[in-house]
């Protein structure tokens, strides 16, 4: 029999890419969105947990608090102290009191302080004559009735008095300065007011330290409560721990639930801390508004912003996973299935 010449060999068409061939391509973006996803599921699950013991879990977060609040309070009250004293620092001043028994008016006095101002070292010079001086010791001393009494006598026994801005802060710079004016044969007594502010510095650089020594030390608390309890959670799950490595979970599968609890842990103890804080200022505020009005001042008590907030809150969220990796690092190879 003769069979028919075969049609010339002719190139195939493509064929549709089969449905293996595309999971196999969308693997690698399928793990990931089930990596994902199953981070989001423990995330949430674990704040469930929490949830479900409310008492337990208010206690823990606020003795988180507690020892997060106490370094913050004391760093803000710290800086509210430095505010102050640099702004009483940038106005350091030197007092010039010029002899009475010379004789000096207005216009000798005003030719002095236009000769000092032209000095590189002085960045201003104020005059105050024996009548502005009274009347803001008039004002500002409580000793009305007996300035009183020198009004009737019509003697005022203030001299005409320089106020010097310097042109720097620097302690030597200001110490020469003052050595250099003390020999001007027309000043009595000349004073200034550097000695108790390098004093209130050195005070504040001390208490700096030991709110950096507390702050470690109530972090390192932080980290034992956020362990211990983690602790307790672990074996609270062991047998679940158990029939997780029996089926082949990995280490960081099981790891995950107990970081994010500690995640929840340290961020409702920032959260506890932020409240304290904001509470605590807060209750302060009118008492020093009060002493600022005493004193003619504007200052206003400084809390927290949004800015230093989320640092509190990072701070105890970023704890919270450190102690909770610290925890499950050493407990859970302990656990083994039987």
């Amino acid at each position: 029999m003769k069979y028919p010449d075969r049609p010339p060999n002719r190139p195939r068409p493509a064929r549709p890419p089969s449905s293996h061939t595309q999971q196999r391509k969308a693997k690698p973006s399928q793990q990931g969105n089930a990596w994902l996803s199953h981070h989001f599921y423990v995330l949430f699950s674990s704040l469930g947990h929490l949830v479900r013991t409310p008492l337990p879990t208010l206690m823990t977060a606020t003795v988180i608090g507690i020892a997060l609040a106490l370094p913050t309070g004391l760093y803000l009250l710290l800086e509210n102290a430095q505010h102050i004293s640099s702004e009483w620092g940038g106005a350091a001043q030197i007092s010039l009191f010029l002899k009475k028994d010379i004789g000096l008016n207005e216009a000798q006095v005003h030719l002095l302080a236009d000769q000092l101002h032209q000095r590189p070292d002085i960045y201003s010079v104020q005059m105050i004559t024996p009548t502005q001086a009274l009347t803001e010791y008039h004002e500002l001393s409580g000793f009305k009735e007996a300035l009183d009494v020198l009004d009737t006598l019509k003697y005022n026994p203030l001299p005409f008095m320089l106020v010097i801005q310097p042109a720097t802060s620097d302690t030597i710079a200001m110490k020469t300065l003052l050595n250099s004016l003390k020999q001007l044969p027309e000043v009595d007594k000349a004073q200034s007011d550097m000695l108790w502010l390098e004093r209130l510095f050195t005070m504040v650089k001390i208490v700096r330290r030991g709110v950096l020594i507390l702050a470690s030390l109530l972090s390192l608390a932080v980290l034992l409560v956020i362990g211990n309890t983690i602790r307790l959670t672990i074996y609270n799950r062991r047998d679940e721990i158990e029939i997780y490595k029996l089926v082949g979970a990995t280490d960081a599968f099981i790891r995950r639930p107990f970081l994010y609890t500690g995640f929840w842990y340290g961020l409702s103890g920032g959260l506890v801390a932020w409240l304290l804080v904001k509470i605590s200022f807060w209750l302060l505020q009118g008492p020093v508004k009060k002493l600022s009005a005493l004193y003619y001042s504007q200052f206003e008590l400084m809390t927290l912003d949004v800015l230093s907030g989320s640092a509190l809150l990072s701070s105890g969220a970023l704890l919270g996973l450190v102690g909770a990796w610290l925890a499950v690092g050493q407990h859970l190879k302990k656990i083994q299935p039987r």
